[in-house]
C-alpha cells in the first residue's frame, strides 16, 4: 500500500517523526488529490519537513513547508540535504497568522497538525480555505475517533487524556466544514494507515520519544476500541 513511502529511509522517517508516520498519512491521503507538477501547495503545520519532502519529491509541486514548532533554518537544513531547496519553501508561522496571500494556492494540506487549531467553527472559513484558489483542492489528516464519546471520556482514557487533544469522528469533522460556506466537502473517512503509521511512531527513538512512551500507554489503555485517522477532502468554493 505505501509503495511511495516505503522507498525513504526508515531511520531518516522515524528520526523526523512527531507523531504518526505522517509519510504514509500524505501518502494515502494525496491519492485522493489531484497532483499536478508546478501546483504551488500549503503544507500547514508540516513538523520536521516529512510531508513537504514527499509531495514535493513525488508529485514535482512547490511546497510551503509551514510549522509553528520548528523553525524555518532547521527544515531548511533537511530540505537542503534532500536536494529539494527549490521545491520546499520553509515557513515559521503560526496558525492564525499565516503570511499568504489570499487565493494564493492550488492546494492546502495539513497531516496531523488541524485538530490543535482547526476545531474552531470560524477557522476554516477565516483562516485556510481564504489562501485557496476557488476550484482548489483541502485536505487534512487527523487524529480522530471511530464515534464521538456520550458518555464523557471512557474511564480507561482518563490518565491520558488532555483538553487539547481535539479527537473528534468523521461525523463531527464533516458536520463541522459543512457550516462553511467556502468548501464543498469530497469525502470525510476513516483512513487505513492507521495501525501502521502509529506502529512506526509507537517504534521510534528521536527527540519526541518520551510523547511515544506516553502514546504507548494511551494505546495499549485504548484497545483499538476508539481510536482512528479522518481524513476530509474538500474542493474550494
Amino acid at each position: 500500500m505505501f509503495i511511495k513511502s516505503n522507498k525513504y529511509q526508515a531511520a531518516f522517517v522515524k528520526e523526523n517523526m512527531m507523531g504518526p508516520n505522517s509519510m504514509k498519512i500524505i501518502e494515502e491521503l494525496a491519492a485522493a488529490l489531484r497532483l499536478e507538477k508546478g501546483m504551488r501547495v500549503l503544507d500547514l503545520g508540516c513538523g520536521r519537513g516529512l510531508t513537504s519532502i514527499f509531495l514535493a519529491n513525488e508529485y514535482d509541486v512547490t511546497v510551503f513547508a509551514t510549522d509553528l514548532w520548528i523553525s524555518a533554518t532547521d527544515n531548511y537544513e533537511r530540505i537542503k540535504a534532500m536536494g529539494l531547496e527549490d521545491r520546499v519553501i520553509p515557513i515559521h508561522a503560526e496558525a492564525h497568522n499565516l503570511p499568504f496571500a489570499q487565493e494564493f494556492f492550488d492546494i492546502a494540506v495539513s497531516v496531523d497538525a488541524y485538530h490543535y487549531f482547526g476545531f474552531d467553527e470560524d477557522y476554516l472559513t477565516k483562516h485556510f480555505a481564504p489562501l485557496v484558489k476557488k476550484g482548489g483542492q483541502i485536505a487534512v489528516a487527523v487524529p480522530g475517533l471511530k464515534k464521538e464519546f456520550t458518555n464523557g471520556i471512557p474511564t480507561e482514557l482518563l490518565p491520558y487524556w488532555v483538553d487539547d487533544m481535539h479527537f473528534h469522528s468523521c461525523d463531527w469533522w464533516s458536520d463541522l466544514w459543512k457550516r462553511s460556506a467556502l468548501v464543498s466537502i469530497k469525502e470525510c473517512k476513516e483512513l487505513q494507515c492507521f495501525t501502521e503509521a502509529w506502529q512506526d511512531w509507537l517504534s521510534s527513538d528521536n527527540d519526541y520519544a518520551e510523547y511515544s512512551r506516553k502514546d504507548i500507554k494511551m494505546l495499549e489503555a485504548e484497545g483499538g476500541k476508539y481510536f482512528n485517522l479522518v481524513s476530509i477532502v474538500a474542493s474550494r468554493l
